[in-house]
């Protein structure tokens, strides 16, 4: 590699790890936080690597040595603060997703809060049965709760609904032959696609109709003697319109019983509250599946149900009993926290005007144009009249989100912000970089905070944090 003379000059300028943690900034920290000695000269002699090999490529200008150890010097300070601050931290979701994958999807509510804190803190009866005086199961404490909601015989939970369709393939048609209508090989965030899972679980796919047709005789014809399960995969991340057909879980479920080989039905997102009641989509629910007599049924908790991560089997007892046992079972099971956070969450829906309220998904999904605007209204009024920003209260949509309710959108009120001395994309920039993280959409040289998702208890947070890089120049 050819070094410049300036390259060499910067080189030489790079100060010794000593001298760089003696720098005023990087003891105050050390004095404000107690960080050890050890813990500093780790950090210095990254940072010097780093600064090394910026120079040899030229991504640093020109400097002389003071400037360089001043650089360095609040370089070195800024790392070791973001390495003493929570990498996983609020941020304020002003982007209208109600269950927005990167964000974290769904919210929990103070009930469920309240019980992944206890179970957090303080021993519990995770897996000890308190009347009986011995060991326990951890499935007890929401296997109840899902069979009284869904109307299954049994039910489970693993970790997630990805680990659900893993487990249920491994256990009931390794090395053997499963049949699926090839309009229902979907693929799902972070490329997770059924064909692979499945061959993962060393399951054998068979493929039958079309991409827009299958028939209840496309199943009949594939069934022979290597066929162990029948699987249908609910679209719950896209819609097909037009000159489509597919076989329903009833027909699906009499052609199992008929060969006696089980069904199940991959639901994906779940959802145990009818949203179709309020004109919103047409999710089936659950139990409506369980009815209609699929074996199996699994689906996620931190979907339309508004719960934890989790993957939540139902289904007959017999089958469900074999995947219990399954060593895997272990393998993908869920902690105490998620537990805990489920069963409030279930609990919830026994009174499901109670869920639709305090449930933050069903409460955000449900929420009337009226409600978010004076949410608006609110944030409008604390910022006041800033000649460094336009408001506008505009009409837009917001999206139901995290793979769920393809093609439904809701209508909704944003705030459409310019400031003037900003580009639109720069001011996005400088809400997202701030404390805390405001993450805001960007349209038409805008930007745009859709109300339907920000808390009531954010605006003010939000406020602020607007006002705040007015200021800034």
């Amino acid at each position: 590699m050819n070094i410049s003379t300036e390259q060499r000059g910067m080189l030489r300028a790079i100060p010794a790890i000593h001298r760089l943690i003696e720098q005023p900034l990087v003891q105050q920290l050390r004095m404000d936080t107690n960080v050890p000695h050890e813990f500093i000269v780790y950090a210095a002699k990254q940072l010097t690597d780093e600064w090394r090999e910026q120079i040899l490529t030229a991504s640093i200008q020109i400097m002389n040595e003071q400037q360089v150890l001043e650089h360095m010097e609040r370089d070195l300070y800024k790392k070791m603060t973001e390495w003493l601050s929570p990498r996983l931290r609020r941020v304020i979701n002003g982007t209208g997703v109600v269950l927005h994958t990167n964000l974290g999807r769904a919210l929990l509510s103070e009930t469920a809060v309240k019980q992944v804190i206890e179970a957090a803190a303080y021993y519990s009866n995770l897996e000890y049965d308190i009347q009986g005086g011995e060991r326990g199961s951890r499935h007890s404490h929401v296997e109840d709760l899902i069979c009284r909601l869904t109307g299954a015989e049994a039910a489970m939970v693993v970790n997630n609904n990805a680990a659900a369709v893993y487990l249920i393939l491994r256990e009931m048609a390794k090395n053997k032959e499963v049949i699926v209508s090839r309009g229902q090989l979907v693929e799902i965030g972070g490329s997770f696609r059924v064909s692979e899972i499945m061959a993962e679980s060393g399951a054998k796919l068979v493929e039958v109709g079309t991409s827009n047709k299958t028939h209840l005789y496309d199943y009949e014809r594939a069934v022979h003697e290597e066929t162990s399960l029948l699987m249908k995969v609910h679209t719950s991340n896209f819609r097909s319109i037009g000159f489509t057909s597919s076989v329903s879980t009833e027909e699906l479920a009499a052609l199992g019983r008929k060969y006696a080989i089980p069904v199940y039905e991959d639901l994906g997102s779940g959802v145990l509250y009818d949203l179709r009641q309020h004109g919103i989509g047409d999710e089936p629910l659950v139990q409506e599946v369980i009815k209609a007599g699929a074996d199996l049924v699994s689906f996620s908790g931190d979907k339309l149900l508004g719960g934890p991560q989790a993957g939540i089997i139902a289904g007959n007892k017999r089958w469900i009993d074999k995947l219990k046992k399954n060593q895997l079972a272990r393998v993908l099971r869920v902690d105490k926290m998620t537990l805990g956070g489920l069963e409030a969450t279930l609990r919830m829906y026994l009174i499901p005007e109670q869920a639709r309220k305090e449930i933050p998904t069903l409460r955000d999904i449900l929420s009337s144009v009226q409600e978010i605007e004076e949410k608006a209204q609110h944030f409008m009024t604390l910022v006041g009249t800033d000649q460094n920003i336009t408001m506008s209260l505009i009409d837009d949509e917001s999206a139901v989100g995290g793979g769920t309710l393809p093609g439904i959108t809701l209508r909704t009120k944003a705030v459409a912000l310019q400031f003037p001395e900003w580009p639109a994309h720069h001011a996005e920039e400088k809400l997202r970089m701030g404390t805390p993280s405001v993450i805001v959409r960007v349209v038409k040289e805008q930007v745009r905070i859709d109300f339907r998702t920000i808390m009531k208890e954010d605006i003010e947070l939000l406020a602020e944090a607007v006002k705040r890089i007015t200021k800034q120049r």
